[in-house]
């Protein structure tokens, strides 16, 4: 494809309020959602052939996926909306018809374990084959997060500058039309993948914020009225990366106190992963803790998840997980329970103390999580701790504590 895309992908890449800076890159969030909403399909895909599936959207495991899905925000806003149950029109109709939900739960598990494309565009092409009414390729916004360098997401943004740009007349709701939307974006991200990434979430997000037209391209003739919905939608995008942003300041003094008291009462402590390099009022995370996890005698994958909890502390100079904190602010609360689920499995003979930190305004919200059953029934006891609490006796614990026991003067249980 001869088309010259150099210019508006650099613009793309330095405008600080584009998705691929607001979302693509340096966001622990979006990493986090990769292997949440595996673990969230994987729940999908048991729950339909236990018959425990249900006939509703609403309290669904697909729920929960989507819910991930759309927590990140911009590329994804919207996502859900396809999978909600319509009982006028009875669709999707995968939540009455025993068949069509059967086959949607082969679909998601056939291309869960896909290991190359062919295998996925085959398992996409015999689902369209169904005609399953009302389900369409927004499931490529699921397929993405289980593949991101083979399908990209598909929404009414992404198609809107999609067409603008290329001059093309892609249509929604149509599978063909997907598939032959991919092979463009596929070619156009080969000639570009120097500028932009493997994974299609960055080359999604170009198209997305022209589609918003948050991104203008050379071409675009526009009329006085034109212009002002678009310079109030760009003052809306500035207000909201604002607001992230304050949000993420908040996530990292909250993980800043968590290693402060943990340091300070005699532990080892360590942040995330993606937050090793963060900084809170001059002090680095990398200054106050371990710079690698200690050897933990479990499995690659589960210990890539627990490097992604927010805070951890160990008894000094060893191997065993004390504490272990998760801090959501804005994100799924249930995403952090999981985390913090397979860090307790993973160490049944001796768990750790669990925490999550959350803002006094989601106290209600987490009382509601941790009455899910699976929660609720198990051997799991999850404590919480507000944000106001852990800011306003930061200082004392610290000189005061002698060890994690000091916690449980803030913290609270359901």
């Amino acid at each position: 494809m001869n088309i010259d895309l150099s210019s508006l992908i650099n613009t793309y890449k330095n405008d600080p309020e584009t998705v691929y800076n607001t979302w693509f890159v340096n966001n622990d969030e979006r990493l986090k959602a990769f292997r949440t909403i595996r673990r969230g399909v994987i729940q999908v895909i048991q729950d339909i052939r236990s018959g425990t599936f249900g006939n509703d959207f609403k309290g669904s495991s697909l729920e929960f996926v989507l819910n991930c899905i759309t927590e990140q925000k911009q590329v994804f806003k919207g996502a859900a909306h396809p999978f909600y149950w319509k009982p006028k029109l009875r669709i999707p109709d995968i939540y009455e018809n025993t068949e069509n939900k059967k086959a949607f739960g082969n679909f998601l598990d056939k291309c869960l374990h896909a290991k190359n494309e062919d295998q996925l565009i085959k398992e996409i092409v015999l689902l369209d084959q169904r005609k399953i009414k009302g389900l369409g390729p927004a499931v490529a916004s699921i397929l993405y997060f289980l593949h991101p360098t083979i399908i990209p997401p598909f929404n009414t943004a992404i198609v809107n500058g999609f067409n603008l740009l290329l001059k093309e007349k892609v249509k929604l709701g149509s599978w063909n039309e997907y598939l032959r939307m991919r092979e463009v974006i596929i070619d156009i991200n080969k000639n570009h993948k120097g500028e932009l990434s493997n994974d299609l979430g960055a080359i999604s997000g170009l198209f997305f914020d022209i589609g918003e037209k948050t991104l203008l391209t050379d071409d675009m003739a526009l009329s006085d009225e034109e212009r002002a919905k678009i310079e109030k939608k760009l003052r809306k995008r500035h207000k909201e990366v604002i607001h992230e942003n304050e949000e993420e300041n908040l996530h990292t003094e909250m993980q800043h106190h968590l290693l402060t008291i943990g340091n300070a009462i005699g532990y080892d402590v360590i942040a995330a992963v993606n937050d090793r390099s963060r900084c809170h009022k001059g002090q680095s995370f990398s200054n106050i803790g371990l710079e690698n996890l200690p050897v933990l005698d479990i499995d690659a994958d589960t210990r890539k998840t627990i490097s992604l909890i927010d805070a951890l502390w160990f008894e000094k100079d060893s191997n065993k997980v004390s504490c272990a904190f998760e801090v959501e602010k804005s994100t799924s609360i249930y995403s952090g329970i999981l985390r913090l689920t397979d860090l307790y499995y993973s160490f049944n003979d001796n768990p750790p103390t669990l925490y999550l930190i959350i803002p006094d305004n989601r106290e209600k919200e987490l009382l509601l999580q941790l009455q899910r059953p699976s929660i609720k029934n198990s051997a799991i006891k999850i404590h919480y701790i507000l944000f106001s609490e852990l800011r306003e006796n930061c200082d004392a614990i610290c000189k005061f504590g002698e060890n994690k026991e000091i916690l449980k003067k803030i913290a609270r249980t359901a």
